[in-house]
């Protein structure tokens, strides 16, 4: 049982909730708290637990269909385990959501509500959100980006138009990549009587809807603050991976699962060099002081009485004025 719930929660998609937060947070508070170390321990395990376990439960008989399930990719939960998992989603994810409230402040509870919800409704009978062609990729890209919201309202950041960049660019990747995701798919969907922006527009639709989706979310990064529009290289590998696909039909959509596995290796790499830029970010913003927002939010407080006559930190200071 402990394995299932394992699979179930989808490991290889634990840092794509756990690292958004945490890395907000981080570069917002530049300090490691207890909060920082919560959060980023709710969005690592239960809350991908929740998100992917509902959705286990209420897919079974779809799942069934699909090919994909029952490894890595999914989960091919048995109906005697079905109770268990939502409950153990609930039992894991209650202290944890408390303990965020707990802490917060009426903007940082809506956000972490409009998260949390997202989570149920994308799966949960009745609402059903992945059945609801567009809204279906919407709410799964709310499930990445909102752990973000979440981290930069909860230290406190400054949005700044460099910022709402940074956040619209990721909430593009978010759509690009589910509906991608959606493409595989098709068959088993539409077997199983499902709905998705996929099943709706055709796989041929859909992979360049997700193209340009990627595209887009790069145009937005070169507005971001130095050194963040380097990040725009890194949507190439992503719009490169589902280009072979651009005259997909919807027969053999299933070959676009070739794609969706370069991109689950591709999301780490990414990610890494992401980390890289974080790093640079914090070197160079680091004769500043003050809340530092992840997308210079302006509230830095530039040294300038202690270092006016230096000139070691002439260009970072240039940074540091928003």
């Amino acid at each position: 049982m402990i394995r299932q719930l394992f699979v179930s929660s989808r490991p290889l998609s634990w840092v794509n909730t756990a690292f958004p937060f945490a890395a907000v947070y981080l570069m917002t508070t530049r300090q490691i708290d207890v909060v920082f170390i919560v959060g980023t321990i709710y969005f690592l395990i239960p809350y991908n637990l929740a998100m992917y376990g509902i959705n286990d439960v209420f897919d079974y008989e779809s799942d069934l269909h699909n090919p994909r399930k029952g490894g890595v990719e999914g989960a091919l939960l048995d109906p005697s385990v079905h109770r268990v998992t939502l409950r153990a989603a609930a039992i894991l994810n209650v202290p944890f959501l408390v303990f965020l409230l707990a802490v917060g402040h009426p903007l940082s509870w809506l956000v972490l509500a409009i998260s949390v919800f997202a989570v149920i409704a994308y799966s949960a009978p009745v609402l059903r959100f992945k059945e609801r062609p567009f809204i279906d990729s919407l709410t799964s890209s709310t499930h990445f980006v909102s752990p973000a919201v979440f981290g930069l309202v909860l230290a406190g950041a400054t949005f700044t138009p460099a910022l709402w960049a940074v956040l619209g660019a990721f909430f593009l990747w978010g759509i690009a990549s589910h509906a991608f995701g959606a493409v595989q798919d098709i068959v088993a969907d539409r077997e199983g009587g499902i709905s998705s922006v996929a099943t709706v527009i055709g796989g041929r639709a859909t992979v360049r809807l997700a193209f340009s989706a990627y595209i887009l979310a790069g145009v937005l990064l070169l507005f971001t603050r130095f050194p963040g529009p380097f990040a725009a290289i890194l949507v190439l590998p992503y719009a490169a991976t589902v280009l072979p696909f651009w005259n997909v039909t919807d027969a053999d959509s299933e070959r676009a699962n070739r794609g969706w596995k370069r991109f689950l290796l591709i999301n780490f790499i990414c990610g890494f060099l992401v980390t890289m830029l974080l790093i640079w970010y914090a070197v160079i913003t680091a004769p500043c002081v003050g809340p530092a927002a992840a997308g210079h939010s302006g509230s830095y407080v530039p040294l300038k009485e202690l270092v006016r006559s230096s000139s070691a930190y002439s260009s970072a200071l240039v940074s540091c004025s928003g």
